[in-house]
């Protein structure tokens, strides 16, 4: 006979935990009640009840799920909610698989009630859940707040009980509608920026959800009951996916721009920053040591410039691009940060598409419109900020065309470290400080963009080819010395060998290094 540890959440929940723990104990070794800091009697009913109590913060309903699986003393778990309880069908079908434990997994329905009826037909019924399991072959997942179990391998036989949860969900109109603004919030907290939503699927999807909640599965039999879950459940879908469309266009963005001893192309790279459809919330110029005109540029800049301008500086040493780059980036308050060299002027739309594009677990690499030295010369003499598709001077042409149509199309994730051009790069500010930043082992120019991003690799950070969107215009410059390049290879190679993710010369100095 296996042994069971039963375990339950809770926070306030004094008039539904005893009935919870009172159903457990006939198929339970322990009972553990991990509690979320109630201020109710919750902890004095469980105590008097003999349950095990654990007071642990709550982050997530799977974070709490899964402490709570942590805390038990045996491997075969059973899991309720704490407004929920056996039937003694449920108890006989527990016992019976206890004996002999012929599975793993083992799922069972739940019936819910609303104002105290059962609700046998609509959206609540049937629902299977899978609540007893081996801790070994499965944990908590799902999506906050629908959390539920994975079971590691698919091929995990899971055996249906007879029998119920039964599950006490909502007194009155009033707790549902909260829950719904509660769930609906958590959902576009949690997806932001993973998942998409728009105007249009908020609609269908509201839609959708009443059609199917209240004829598909029959909630009209369920008399003004079945009517008000599949009407609660229709607002819930409507809040989630508004709510995720209005987080998904809220996103405070610092724009990064790296700089040496170059101050009439720092001016047309800010002049095209002030033309932006969509501005940064601040401009950062990492500055790699320049001298007294380009700081006597800057402020003259801030004197009228649209958002804040910060002139972040260090002594001039020699080639510390990385070094800039990280004390940048550490400085930088937005949560998604755009990172351009200071010979990069910037198409109207550059900041927009770039915030277009900022999804999670991904970064972004930009295509850059290499310009002849001519067409160089005329920009800055002109101070001009725009090119046409036709016009003379320019190495890439097609990198001049703008379309969302054909970015949608043509852009592409990409593996390896080859063709990374560290000039138009935008990244999460958390992925960044991750992996420790760039790398500051690399001496003077050479592969310091393909370290850093076979760490984001490394990390599971994809990167994703921006076409057709997002680019800039590369002015003409000579190119950089490469006498440190075969030392600065050796750095590649090693991060490489030892699969690296954070760097031990970074932003954090002396940091461990994480494989």
């Amino acid at each position: 006979m296996v042994k069971i540890s039963a375990v339950i959440i809770a926070y306030n929940e004094e008039k539904n935990i005893g009935k919870c723990i009172d159903s457990l104990y006939p198929v339970a070794d322990e009972i553990v009640v991990v509690d979320s800091f109630s201020t109710d009697a919750t902890l004095e009913v469980c105590i008097a009840k003999g349950a095990k109590v654990v007071q642990h913060e709550f982050i997530s309903h799977i974070d709490q799920k899964n402490f709570a699986v942590s805390q038990a003393s045996h491997d075969v778990i059973l899991s309720l909610d704490a407004d929920e309880y056996l039937s003694k069908e449920l108890i006989r079908s527990i016992l019976n698989v206890k004996e002999t434990w012929p599975c793993d997994a083992y799922s069972m329905n739940r019936l819910s009630s609303y104002a105290g009826k059962w609700m046998h037909v609509g959206a609540w019924s049937p629902d299977t859940k899978l609540r007893l399991w081996n801790r070994n072959v499965g944990s908590w997942g799902g999506n906050n707040p629908h959390d539920k179990v994975i079971l590691h391998d698919a091929k995990t036989k899971v055996k249906h009980l007879r029998g119920v949860i039964y599950h006490r969900a909502y007194e009155n109109a009033a707790a549902f509608l909260a829950k719904v603004q509660s769930y609906s919030d958590i959902f576009a907290h949690e997806n932001r920026y993973k998942v998409k939503s728009s105007a249009f699927k908020v609609f269908y999807k509201s839609a959708y959800s009443f059609f199917f909640n209240f004829f598909v599965k029959l909630g009209i039999l369920g008399g003004f009951e079945g009517a008000m879950i599949a009407i609660s459940n229709t607002n819930y879908t409507f809040y989630k996916y508004a709510k995720l469309h209005e987080a998904n266009r809220q996103l405070r963005t610092s724009l990064i721009i790296t700089t040496y001893n170059r101050p009439d192309a720092l001016e047309l790279v800010l002049m095209s920053v002030m033309k932006q459809i969509q501005f940064p919330d601040e401009v950062i110029v990492a500055d790699d040591g320049s001298g007294e005109e380009t700081r006597q540029l800057i402020e003259r800049f801030k004197k009228y410039f649209p958002v804040t301008l910060i002139h972040c500086w260090h002594e001039d040493i020699g080639f510390r691009l990385a070094a800039i780059r990280n004390k940048a980036i550490n400085m930088a308050s937005g949560e998604y940060l755009i990172m351009i060299d200071g010979d990069i002027v910037l198409p109207p739309g550059f900041i927009q598409e770039h915030r277009r594009n900022a999804w999670k677990r991904q970064f972004i690499q930009g295509s850059r419109v290499l310009l002849q030295e001519s067409k160089t010369k005329e920009m800055l003499n002109g101070k001009k900020l725009t090119i046409g598709f036709f016009d003379s001077g320019i190495d890439n042409r097609l990198n001049v065309l703008k379309s969302r149509f054909l970015s949608s199309l043509f852009s592409y994730y990409r593996t390896g470290h080859h063709q990374v051009r560290g000039a138009n790069l935008s990244f999460w500010k958390e992925d960044v400080m991750n992996v420790n930043g760039f790398n500051e082992d690399f001496a003077g120019w050479g592969r310091e963009d393909s370290e850093f991003v076979v760490r984001m690799n490394n990390a599971g950070i994809r990167r994703k080819h921006l076409k057709f969107a997002g680019f800039g215009y590369h002015l003409y410059h000579k190119e950089h010395s490469r006498k440190q390049l075969a030392a600065n290879e050796a750095v590649l190679a090693r991060t490489l060998e030892l699969g690296l993710i954070r760097c031990e010369n970074g932003i954090t100095k002396n940091s461990q290094v994480t494989i």
